[in-house]
C-alpha cells in the first residue's frame, strides 16, 4: 500500500462520540434518573462513550452479563474515548471455595477500579496530586458485581514511588511483603519483589513489565523498567504506581476473625490457624466469606454522582441466579467431603441487592425497544463502497450519463482491466453490474 493511503484500521475514532450530541434518544433520556435506552449491539460502545461525554456524571458504570461481553465492550469502548479513560473490573475466574486464589492481575485490577472509585471517580490529575486519574467508565460483567468484597478493601492505598523521592528501602519492600507480594532472588511473574543491593525489582499487579527502583542511599536515583529474559532495564519513567496484590490481606480484624472460627469450625483448624498467624497462601482468599461481615459490593462504593448503565438486565438477572445456584450446589457437596458442620456463607448476592444501597441513577440499555415509547437509537450500517477506502466510489451518475440500470459493462474488480470486445468499461458509479468477468451482446 502506498504511503500515502492509510489504513482505515489506524483512523482515530475519538471524535466519533462527539457527533452524536444531538442523536434525539440521548437528549430524551439525558438528565433522567431512570431511563430505558434501546441500543442495537453494532452500536453500543458508541453510544456508551457518547453517554460518557455528554453526561457530567463519572463515573459511568456499565454492567454486562459475562465476562466476554465486559472484555469486548471494554476494548471498544478504549477505541472511543481512549485506554486511559476505560477501566475493566473483572471477575474472579475461580470457582467459590476452590483453595485456589485468582489472578494477581485480577486482583490488582479490582484493587485499582475500588481506589478509583473510593474517590468518588474524581481523581483528576490536579496540582499536588500523584497517581493516575481515574477512568471516566468502569465495565463490570455482573459476576464481578454480586460477589461481596473482602473486608477493608476500600482502604487499600497504592504505594506511588517517582524519580527523585525519598524512601526507606527496608519499608518499600516491607510494605510490598505485607501487601500481598513475594520475596524472591529474581523477578520473573508478576507479584514478585526482590532486593539486590541498592536495587529494589518488583512487578506490579497490574503492570504488563516489571519496574527496578535503582536508589542513591534513600533517594530514588533512576526508576526503569526491565525485561524478565535478560534482566535488563529499558524504558525510563517518571513515576510508578504499585498496587496490593491480594483482596484478603490478614489484618487484625481478619486474624481475630479467624482465630475465633478455630473453635467454631473445627473442620477448617487448618487454614483458621493460618490466617490468624498473620499468613498469605495460595487459596486463602477462597475463605473469603467466613471472615467478612455485612454485604458490601462494588455498587456500594459509588456516590451520587455516578452514573450506571445495565446492560441487558434479564441475561444479567439469569446470570446471576446460576452463579448463586452453581455456588449453592459447591456448598452441599463440599460439606459432606469436608466434614463441615452449618451452613457455608455465600461469596455471591442475589441480583436485587445491586442497586440497594446506592442513590446513583440507573439506566437500563436493551438490544430492541419493549415499547412505543422507549428511545430507541436507531443504527443502520453504510452502504458499500468500491475503490480505495480514501477515494470512494461516487454513488449516483453525473448529469447526462445513463443510469446503472441500462449499464451493461465489463464487471473485472482490477481498475486497468481493458474489456473484450464488444464490452464497455463499468462506469464508476454503477454498483449494479450483468454479472461475470465481462458482459455479452
Amino acid at each position: 500500500m502506498p504511503r500515502y493511503a492509510r489504513s482505515p484500521m489506524s483512523l482515530p475514532l475519538q471524535p466519533l462520540p462527539d457527533l452524536l450530541h444531538d442523536e434525539p434518544a440521548l437528549t430524551q433520556v439525558l438528565g433522567r434518573s431512570s431511563a430505558v435506552l434501546a441500543v442495537p449491539e453494532p452500536a453500543r460502545a458508541v453510544i456508551v462513550a457518547a453517554i460518557s461525554r455528554l453526561s457530567s456524571r463519572t463515573p459511568l458504570v456499565v454492567a454486562v452479563p459475562t465476562s466476554g461481553d465486559a472484555d469486548r465492550l471494554a476494548h471498544d469502548l478504549a477505541a472511543f474515548l481512549g485506554e486511559d479513560e476505560v477501566e475493566l473490573f473483572p471477575a474472579w475466574e475461580t470457582l467459590p471455595f476452590e483453595r485456589v486464589s485468582p489472578g494477581v492481575e485480577v486482583m490488582g485490577r479490582r484493587l485499582r477500579v475500588i481506589w478509583h472509585l473510593r474517590h468518588g471517580g474524581r481523581l483528576e490529575a490536579a496540582e499536588g496530586q500523584r497517581g493516575r486519574g481515574a477512568p471516566k467508565v468502569v465495565v463490570a460483567p455482573v459476576r464481578a458485581l454480586v460477589q461481596r468484597l473482602g473486608p477493608h478493601v476500600e482502604d487499600v492505598e497504592p504505594i506511588i514511588v517517582g524519580h527523585g523521592d525519598q524512601l526507606d528501602p527496608a519499608q518499600l519492600v516491607a510494605d510490598l511483603v505485607a501487601g500481598g507480594y513475594r520475596r524472591e532472588d529474581l523477578v520473573e511473574h508478576r507479584g514478585e519483589v526482590a532486593v539486590r543491593g541498592s536495587i529494589v525489582d518488583v512487578f506490579p499487579s497490574t503492570a504488563d513489565v516489571p519496574i527496578r527502583i535503582d536508589l542513591w542511599g534513600d533517594e530514588v536515583d533512576r526508576l526503569t523498567q526491565f525485561s524478565v529474559t535478560d534482566q535488563r532495564s529499558t524504558i525510563d519513567l517518571s513515576e510508578v504506581e504499585i498496587f496490593p496484590c491480594r483482596e484478603l490481606l490478614p489484618t487484625d480484624e481478619v486474624r481475630e476473625r479467624a482465630e475465633a472460627l478455630v473453635a467454631k469450625q473445627p473442620w477448617g483448624r487448618e487454614q483458621w490457624e493460618r490466617l490468624s498467624g498473620g499468613l498469605t497462601f495460595d487459596g486463602m482468599e477462597s475463605w473469603l466469606p467466613w471472615l467478612t461481615e455485612g454485604e458490601h459490593t462494588l455498587f456500594d462504593l459509588l456516590d451520587d454522582s455516578a452514573q450506571v448503565l445495565l446492560v441487558d438486565p434479564r441475561r444479567m438477572r439469569d446470570r446471576a441466579a446460576d452463579i448463586l445456584a452453581e455456588e449453592a450446589d459447591l456448598a452441599n457437596t463440599l460439606a459432606v467431603t469436608w466434614e463441615a458442620t452449618g451452613e457455608f456463607p455465600s461469596l455471591h448476592l442475589p441480583f436485587d441487592r445491586l442497586l440497594a444501597t446506592t442513590n446513583a441513577p440507573a439506566w437500563t440499555i436493551t438490544t430492541a425497544p419493549e415499547g412505543p415509547d422507549v428511545a430507541t437509537v436507531v443504527a443502520a450500517g453504510w452502504p458499500p463502497v468500491v475503490g480505495w477506502w480514501s477515494r470512494p466510489t461516487a454513488r449516483a451518475p453525473p448529469p447526462g450519463w445513463p443510469p446503472c440500470s441500462v449499464t451493461r459493462a465489463c464487471t473485472s474488480a482490477s481498475t486497468t482491466a481493458r474489456p473484450t470486445s464488444g464490452c464497455r468499461a463499468a462506469p464508476s458509479w454503477c454498483s449494479r453490474s450483468s454479472g461475470g468477468s465481462c458482459c455479452r451482446r
